[in-house]
């Protein structure tokens, strides 16, 4: 069963931060096959800097070379211009649900990931930001 889109007028643009070249490009496969539009950043230096177009959600993975993903999800979540972005955490640190939620994600997943679950959880979020 394919993901529900929120619009069909346009594409949702996800944002994407993994510092593993090969899980960037798995990424990019996966979402741009569904029908979103990606930016994907190695680190969280541009979305500290807020040196991106917004997107309709934030896909973060946890462990980044020099910086922790859960510090950039609570930075996402208390500024003003994106705390109503929904943020999903990925990794497979054992216990993540728990972090994300602490840090104020929206959803998580864990690594290794089922493609349809994943596209699940994307589209999930978005119709609940849609809706509110």
């Amino acid at each position: 069963m394919a993901p529900v889109l929120i619009s069909t007028t346009m594409q949702p643009r996800i944002v994407i931060t993994d510092d593993d070249p090969g899980v960037q490009e798995i990424f990019k496969i996966i979402f741009e096959k569904a029908g979103y539009l990606t930016t994907i950043f190695s680190s969280g230096a541009q979305i500290l800097r807020n040196d991106y177009k917004l997107p309709d959600v934030f896909l973060l993975d946890k462990q980044l070379s020099g910086m922790d993903g859960l510090d950039i999800c609570r930075y996402l979540k208390n500024n003003p211009r994106t705390k109503d972005i929904p943020v999903i955490m990925a990794s497979a640190t054992p216990g993540i649900g728990k972090m994300a939620m602490e840090a104020g994600a929206d959803d998580f997943i864990e690594k290794p990931f089922v493609t349809r679950f994943l596209l699940e959880k994307v589209s999930a979020v978005l119709n609940k930001a849609a809706i509110a």
